[in-house]
């Protein structure tokens, strides 16, 4: 593309050009670009000129194109259209538009918020394609470089409920979809159960159990680890695994305990006998957080999606940190 060769053409010649083909006609030309029948005419010399042809012949009829003026009117309107929407402000049309957006969101938070805005931005943004990949060591640097749009992953609260963003990365906007807290399953048969029962449930019981675990972010060890470790305590991990959905599995049919987030609870019992008990200490919450690059905080299209997945976890969840 010889794109230095542009400076030397107006543009408007153009615009000129596509009304003389429609109207075939120098008066009616000039009368719809509101410009004497002369100027339109110093323009059509001009546009012989630079396009080396004589675009049109006079007939008694009006203007007659050529066979090069008749090529060019099969390409013009499409050219001009996408010249005119160049010269617009940004702007994001859910019904007409077939943009790509992808998303990475983490297992717990992949079975929990999901269905509740897929539905409601896909039927309003009908033709756009949205990409769902599972949440990984690798995500956060794919959002720094722009590869996914989005990102749903947990965030710990660390003291005064203050959500731990030190190591977000700058590059990086956030908004709270909802908090949630840390609780516990076993299988319906657990020997915890008794001890819930007899208000015998504190920290050496569930210490003295053996837990399963699942790994995040290719973390082994969760806040819940680490809190344990500042009083020099540890649970005795017998099994870890990189899927909740795995997790409740094994919590099912062995006698292994499951710390999880407690929003996943329902989605695990839906498919196994499984009790749901309190976690006997006090620990502080999480909460699931929308990311993105701040370079797209006011795009229209991020943040017409943004919007969408925020209002519809908003109208569904009200979680508090417990």
């Amino acid at each position: 593309m010889h794109i230095d060769k542009l400076t030397r053409i107006d543009l408007n010649l153009l615009v000129i050009l596509q009304v003389l083909l429609e109207e075939q006609s120098v008066t009616r030309a000039a009368t719809r670009l509101n410009v004497s029948q002369s100027a339109l005419s110093k323009s059509l010399s001009r546009l012989r000129l630079h396009l080396q042809d004589p675009l049109f012949t006079r007939t008694a009829h009006g203007l007659k194109p050529t066979s090069h003026a008749l090529h060019l009117q099969q390409h013009l309107p499409k050219l001009l259209q996408g010249l005119y929407q160049l010269t617009q402000a940004p702007s994001f049309d859910p019904v007409n538009s077939d943009r790509h957006f992808s998303i990475s969101m983490l297992e717990s938070a992949y079975a929990t918020l999901l269905p509740t805005f897929i539905g409601p931005l896909l039927q309003q943004a009908c033709h756009i394609h949205l990409d769902v990949l599972g949440w990984k060591e690798g995500s956060m640097q794919d959002l720094q470089k722009g590869k996914v749009e989005f990102g749903i992953t947990g965030i710990d609260y660390g003291e005064r409920q203050q959500l731990k963003i030190d190591n977000l990365p700058d590059e990086l906007a956030y908004k709270i979809l909802f908090s949630d807290h840390q609780t516990c399953l076993v299988n319906d048969q657990h020997p915890a159960l008794q001890r819930v029962k007899n208000n015998t449930w504190d920290m050496e019981s569930y210490l003295s159990c053996n837990h399963l675990q699942v790994s995040c972010d290719g973390n082994k060890f969760w806040a819940i680890d680490f809190a344990l470790d500042r009083h020099n305590k540890q649970r005795n991990i017998i099994s870890t695994l990189p899927d909740f959905y795995g997790g409740a599995s094994v919590c099912a049919h062995s006698d292994l305990i499951f710390t999880l987030p407690s929003s996943f609870v329902p989605h695990a019992q839906k498919l196994y006998p499984l009790k749901q008990i309190p976690l006997p200490f006090p620990l502080n919450g999480m909460a699931y957080v929308l990311l993105w690059h701040r370079d797209n905080t006011d795009e229209p299209g991020h943040r017409w999606v943004r919007n969408m997945i925020c209002d519809s976890i908003d109208n569904v969840f009200k979680y508090d940190i417990k």
